[in-house]
């Protein structure tokens, strides 16, 4: 099957750019709201997860045992932009464990964000795994393993109890099988397990409205989303998407971004989980059809109409500040005619 055009960028009066991407939609009990391309093509979710990779720290108790806050819990769900609050919240997080920087094992980059690489560059220091974006989900892995009785060392290793963990309990809320045939490794070095956009709805789905989860899944989903509305900037920094779009809305919606396109969200009102991809990987695509999902399924005042439509829909503007085009997503992904 091929996957429709979903985004187009325009220059003037005409298209430029086109985006192909497959939008699923799934409700908690498992039920198809919304299907759209090859959503049976497996796909790594990558950082799109976090949030449930998040699940064993929060529903163990680990969380309550070191006492993590609300941002700290977000921070674990994130892909930051690197800027001073976000490496010193996952500083404050590993020194709860009785460990240090030298324990993270996700690598070393410069800050996403541009300001807070430009301010960390013009004061002649260097990065370290603090300013990683994975920073905080790996500070989590940390606290996992020593609330455990683990070293921490090599938790990013398939075989590891911690990534066992994790793994356990994406498959349990997805529903599909992480096999390692279906597998890589992640840019912070954790395994990442490709499956179909349904099953990763449906995760989303359960996430968002607690249902089917075993245990203190429910609580454990509900203490996460919490966090991250309370603390959207957590989970991505000043001028984001995510963090945008979650302060607008709250605990309306919980967005994540993954990578190469991928795109996951839950709408805990309505019970739905949605998972997207952009065919050629361009964030751009991913976010504006997201926005538009938003715009489609959520009840919004006028004036969060307003904001979300701007994300939907963005206009550019060159170096003078003139509007040279914009970006529109499908009457497909809107449910308009």
């Amino acid at each position: 099957m091929d996957n429709p055009f979903l985004v187009e960028v325009t220059r003037g009066n005409l298209v430029e750019s086109r985006h192909r991407g497959s939008v699923s939609v799934v409700d908690a009990e498992g039920g198809m709201v919304l299907s759209i391309g090859d959503v049976d093509r497996r796909v790594f979710p990558r950082s799109a997860v976090k949030a449930l990779q998040a699940m064993p720290l929060v529903e163990s108790g680990i969380a309550d045992k070191y006492g993590l806050t609300d941002e700290e819990i977000a921070l674990a769900c994130a892909s930051h932009s690197g800027e001073p609050e976000h490496a010193a919240t996952a500083k404050a997080m590993l020194a709860k464990a009785g460990q240090d920087v030298g324990c993270l094992e996700c690598g070393v980059h410069w800050p996403m964000g541009e300001a807070a690489n430009r301010a960390l560059a013009a004061s002649g220091a260097s990065p370290s795994a603090l300013h990683n974006n994975c920073s905080g989900k790996h500070a989590g892995f940390v606290c996992l393993a020593c609330g455990q009785g683990q070293s921490p060392k090599g938790y990013v290793l398939a075989d590891h109890p911690v990534q066992r963990s994790v793994r356990e309990a994406l498959e349990e809320i997805t529903g599909a099988c992480h096999t390692v045939e279906k597998s890589g490794i992640d840019g912070c070095s954790i395994p990442t397990y490709a499956i179909p956009l349904p099953s990763l709805a449906f995760g989303f789905a359960r996430f968002g409205a607690g249902t089917g989860l075993p245990g203190d899944g429910k609580a454990a989903a509900a203490r996460i989303r919490k966090a991250v509305a309370r603390h959207p900037f957590m989970v991505a920094g000043t001028g984001r998407f995510d963090t945008k779009l979650m302060e607008l809305l709250g605990e309306r919606a919980f967005v994540k971004v993954g990578a190469e396109g991928v795109y996951c969200a839950s709408f805990p009102e309505l019970g739905y989980g949605v998972a997207l991809k952009v065919e050629d990987g361009h964030a751009r695509a991913a976010e504006a059809m997201m926005a538009g999902l938003v715009l489609r399924f959520l009840s919004l005042s006028a004036d969060e109409r307003k904001v979300v439509e701007g994300l939907a829909q963005p206009v550019f503007k060159n170096w003078n500040g003139l509007e040279v085009g914009q970006i529109r997503v499908s009457s497909e992904i809107r449910g308009t005619a």
